[in-house]
């Protein structure tokens, strides 16, 4: 996944350097944003940065870690506490808080803590993908959809969709920068959450194609020639009057 975007607020410069320095060897996908010694100086780097995570002592003096709740809004980020004294890990989950680290930090702890972020990071992702796609299905003239692919999740403009193809249980995107997309998703799908505005077209059990993309339609082999691309997509006999009353 992307870099994870971090802030440490710790009043003990020691301790920040000790963690900074942690999270470097245990996984260098943590890049520390800003290190701060108070809750009012790291309130104001969340504030400017916008981090993923926070790891936040509990104890400092002036504001306790967990008063952070005060200075903002809202919390839209992920916090990791770190600790002292080990009866602050209730009021961490109190604050729905990823993790809480005791120190000194154990490295092994360190890592579980980072997994657990990173994978809520990437549920969050789903969640935001999945409330795209129903807001594009809700609008109606959708311009995106969602596709899943191999795991993670790529919003497509529907514009550059050239064609898809059926391959096996999953399906083939072709795009206007000639990459390919596979996902899961079967053409049965695809009828169902692309918009009904005649831009696409099923061709053959196996094509949809994007009609703003046709070229040259060969009737006597049942192909359809794809421009900005090399993709020859079939066409079934049954479909050539359609496509022409569609198309023409």
């Amino acid at each position: 996944m992307d870099k994870i975007n971090a802030i440490l607020i710790d009043d003990e410069q020691s301790a920040r350097n000790v963690l900074a320095n942690l999270l470097e060897r245990t996984n260098s996908n943590i890049k520390v944003l800003s290190s701060c010694s108070n809750l009012k100086e790291g309130v104001e780097q969340i504030k400017k940065l916008k981090p993923h995570v926070v790891f936040l002592d509990v104890q400092m003096p002036n504001y306790a870690g967990y008063e952070i709740v005060d200075f903002l809004d809202k919390i839209d980020f992920e916090i990791i506490f770190v600790t002292a004294y080990d009866q602050y890990a209730i009021k961490a989950f109190e604050l729905n808080a990823i993790d809480y680290l005791v120190k000194p930090i154990d490295r092994k702890k360190l890592a579980m803590a980072i997994n657990k972020l990173e994978n809520q990071l990437i549920q969050k992702n789903i969640q935001v993908d999945y409330q795209n796609l129903l807001d594009q299905i809700r609008n109606s003239n959708p311009k995106k959809i969602v596709i899943p692919e191999l795991g993670n999740r790529r919003i497509i403009n529907l514009s550059d969709i050239i064609a898809i193809e059926a391959d096996g249980a999953y399906s083939k995107l072709y795009l206007k920068d000639c990459n390919t997309v596979t996902t899961s998703k079967n053409l049965k799908y695809f009828e169902g959450v692309l918009p009904n505005d005649e831009s696409f077209f099923r061709s053959h059990r196996a094509w949809i194609i994007n009609l703003d993309y046709i070229e040259f339609l060969n009737k006597s082999a049942l192909s359809i020639t794809l421009a900005n691309s090399s993709v020859t997509a079939k066409i079934s006999r049954a479909r050539i009057s359609e496509f022409e009353q569609v198309f023409i």
